[in-house]
């Protein structure tokens, strides 16, 4: 058996089946179930090792050649592959909860199989090809059949689209660079290419203004998995970039480049923050601050620092699901999500707007809650260094705290007399209710993400050395 089989086509051609075939009402369960088999396997069976079952031998072969491009995974990828699945079924799951179409679904385990492929292709430069497929899938997924796409959705592509050619144009160039080191213009070229590339794929400031946009004309649920999977994967493509070559990661122009668009994207998204009106945006501007917030991560000059990008990553898929399902729950009340529709809502949906407040304290890095291990761990490395950035995450941080206030008070606001009620649906409450509790679970037992990240560094030869 292949292990780019399993973790690959299977989700690939069961995301196609599921889209033809499976009733709406099972698609959740169905799209689930398969993520969770595929994360269980991930971490109970080691790829390319050999293993003894009674009287039959098991071994989940590395690589596979597809098209003369190989696809290969090690050991190391098990535990990052269950992560991956995990997350994901947490997302699938939620759909009946949220009351997304089946094709949430099947896309999503479309998405996830070919974003997986990325991390996989030999040559890597291959998955930005990948990336620019997955997000042609998403945009399938954010726009409703027979409905013309909007501004943000436009923008989106746009954008994914041409940071392809330029890190494809500066993997070309840095084949020269490897072939002659010498070449300091070629260097600087190929720098500046590549991060462009990535600034378009990351949006950072200020090429993130596709972000609010889309977050007010898609749904919530659909438009957080967006924020999770495709930045996920697009940070693992950067760190195989900066392991592969060294003067990116010796760099200081390149490392003070993404000090201060780190610190941009995240004070820029923070004060933004402060003034939002419309509760899809304030989502999308907190998703935007941590983007920042993972490249400073990357300017740290630590042997932790592949850990320490992935304490980030990892909660952020359980923060950016509970929000999204709560806004979802929320919509049927406004469907614009618009601060003055939704006076006093928390009466009425008191589980929802407590999700979405756990969520929220969650990527501010509110103590307690599985954000903040990774924000104090990003923090003390930072200090010694480069303190006054820690300032900037302060005000970013303030900036979305001031976010949080405005809604909870109109959450909280109602006409004297309004009565308390629970219009949430059981499976909603049992949803919300098991993501919250595993924003605590990661807050206060932080060590529980070790067997997932434990590993990870192997990933990367050079970083973390």
């Amino acid at each position: 058996m292949n292990a780019a089989v399993i973790w690959i086509l299977i989700p690939l051609l069961a995301g196609l089946l599921t889209l033809l075939f499976a009733p709406e009402r099972f698609s959740a369960i169905l799209g689930g179930a398969l993520a969770v088999l595929l994360a269980l396997t991930a971490l109970i069976f080691p790829i390319d090792t050999a293993l003894l079952i009674g009287n039959f031998s098991l071994k989940i072969s590395a690589s596979v050649q597809v098209l003369g491009r190989s696809f290969t995974f090690g050991v190391a990828d098990g535990p990052l592959l269950a992560a991956i699945y995990g997350i994901s079924a947490l997302w699938f799951f939620g759909t009946q909860a949220s009351g997304t179409s089946n094709r949430f679904v099947s896309l999503g385990l479309m998405i996830v199989a070919l974003l997986t492929a990325s991390i996989a292709v030999e040559p890597f430069l291959f998955a930005a090809l990948i990336l620019e497929i997955a997000a042609m899938l998403v945009i399938v997924l954010l726009v409703p059949p027979y409905q013309k796409p909007q501004r943000g959705i436009i923008r989106f592509i746009i954008y994914q689209t041409l940071a392809m050619p330029l890190i494809l144009f500066s993997g070309w160039i840095l084949a020269g660079v490897e072939a002659g080191p010498g070449n300091l213009s070629m260097t600087t070229q190929a720098g500046t290419m590549l991060g462009l590339g990535f600034a378009f794929l990351l949006a950072i400031f200020p090429l993130n203004n596709w972000i609010p946009l889309l977050a007010e004309e898609a749904p919530p649920y659909a438009m957080g998995f967006l924020l999770w999977a495709l930045p996920t994967f697009t940070l693992i493509f950067a760190l195989d970039f900066f392991d592969r070559y060294t003067w990116l990661r010796t760099s200081q122009q390149f490392s003070s480049a993404m000090q201060i668009a780190g610190v941009l994207t995240m004070t820029s998204a923070g004060l933004f923050a402060a003034t939002q009106k419309q509760l899809g945006r304030l989502m999308a501007y907190a998703a935007i601050a941590e983007a920042g917030l993972v490249l400073l991560a990357f300017t740290v000059q630590s042997t932790e620092i592949v850990n320490l990008i992935f304490l980030l990553l990892i909660p952020r898929g359980l923060e950016l699901a509970v929000w999204a399902l709560g806004l979802s729950i929320l919509k049927r009340e406004s469907y614009a999500l618009k601060f003055e529709e939704l006076r006093g809502v928390a009466r009425k949906y008191p589980i929802a707007v407590g999700a979405i407040v756990i969520a929220h304290l969650s990527m501010l890095g509110f103590p307690l809650l599985a954000g903040f291990p990774a924000r104090l761990a990003l923090a003390q490395e930072l200090a010694p260094h480069a303190l006054p950035i820690l300032f900037w995450v302060y005000l970013s941080m303030a900036g979305l705290l001031i976010g949080l206030a405005r809604s909870l008070t109109v959450f909280v606001l109602a006409p004297e007399g309004a009565a308390w009620k629970l219009a949430e649906d059981w499976v909603q409450v049992v949803m919300l209710g098991v993501g919250a509790i595993g924003l605590f679970i990661l807050g206060i037992f932080p060590q529980t993400l070790q067997p997932f990240i434990a590993q990870l560094p192997t990933l990367f030869k050079h970083l973390g050395q």
